[in-house]
């Protein structure tokens, strides 16, 4: 049974690199789930949208956010930290995508608690099977909590 009104899947990109962007999207567009993705630049401005501060105090919380590890002016590690210390964020699952394949980032993001840990193939075609299995695990196949809308935090 097919529901008459799929709400979108809330998608937050958190990555500097305008080509990992593209491709991202590029995968995501031709996806079988409705979904909405939102792009950040760097890891103060995602803290600020999620947070729903300033100019996103009527942002949509995610419902899944890919986080890359090496941002400006906040690194992916800090905002993974802050997002899974934080009571209205916490449950927002968060997948890693980055170049470090560095076992100390691999081992701090999951002490972080991040959800899954996934390193960029430098291929375009791996890049996209990468997304798009991204996309199939965790918009097909998992249940996804629904974020929490009210409040300012």
């Amino acid at each position: 049974m097919v529901p008459e009104m799929v709400k979108p899947i809330e998608i937050l990109l958190v990555e500097d690199n305008p080509g990992d962007v593209r491709l991202t999207m590029e995968a995501l567009k031709e996806a079988k789930v409705v979904n909405h993705l939102t792009v950040l630049k760097d890891g103060e401005e995602a803290l600020t949208y999620l947070r729903r501060q300033g100019p996103y105090a009527h942002a949509t919380r995610p419902h899944l956010i890919l986080l890359d590890l090496n941002l400006p002016r906040k690194d992916g590690r800090e905002v993974l930290a802050q997002i899974k210390a934080e009571e209205p964020l916490k449950r927002i699952p968060v997948v890693v995508l980055t170049t470090s394949e560095d076992e100390q980032d691999v081992l701090k993001s999951y002490n972080l608690h991040a959800n899954c840990y996934i390193t960029k193939p430098v291929d375009l075609d791996q890049f996209i099977r990468v997304v798009r299995s991204i996309e199939d695990f965790w918009l097909g196949i998992v249940v996804l909590p629904v974020p929490p809308q009210n409040g300012t935090r």
